[in-house]
């Protein structure tokens, strides 16, 4: 009876240390986004733009260059989208739709994308900042990873091609409340 009782006492002290150990999917999506992040692509838990949504998901992004915006546009896959919207292609349809039609190397880059995407990749966003992917890891690393070359295709052939035109800061002569110089402070009559 003795050895009973130990046993018991044993399990509660072990049990514990087993709900801290991490799951088999969760050794999978650290290696997948240690992986990932060291190619350059940056992965938040965020609210994905889907209707009726709670909680977060995994994003992952390929940045703009400041200096080179993208367009804005959403694609949601049909699973997930209102029949309300326009459909696109291979079962995506656009929640918002880019102002200008793409050029026809983003065009094609995109739509050979989305042939190969998982099921469980929901939407395709980019935003003057940063193309991005909502989906739910169900890939490892290494197959993954053979989507890289296509995003960061995608991320180049719409970089520039922003919706609305960049500012620029203004220049030295032309800051607020600075007048420019006259004739009498120059030296010229």
């Amino acid at each position: 009876m003795d050895w009973l009782i130990i046993v018991v006492i044993l399990m509660f002290v072990i049990a514990p240390v087993m709900w801290l150990k991490p799951s088999p999917r969760q050794k999978r999506q650290v290696a997948l986004r240690s992986h990932i992040t060291k190619q350059g692509v940056t992965i938040k838990m965020e609210k994905p733009p889907l209707h009726h949504f709670r909680g977060t998901m995994p994003a992952y992004r390929w940045h703009y260059p400041q200096e080179a915006p993208g367009p804005d546009f959403l694609l949601v896959r049909d699973s997930n989208a209102s029949e309300a919207l326009a459909p696109y292609y291979a079962g995506w349809r656009w929640r918002i739709a880019p102002l200008r039609p793409l050029p026809e190397t983003a065009t094609d880059a995109l739509k050979a994308l989305l042939e190969r995407l998982p099921q469980d990749a929901l939407v395709v966003q980019s935003t003057p900042y940063a193309l991005t992917l909502w989906w739910w890891e169900s890939q490892t690393a290494e197959r993954f990873a053979t989507y890289l070359p296509a995003f960061q295709q995608l991320r180049d052939a719409l970089r520039g091609y922003a919706d609305r035109p960049i500012t620029k800061p203004l220049g030295v002569n032309a800051q607020p409340g600075r007048q420019p110089p006259n004739d009498q402070e120059t030296g010229a009559s």
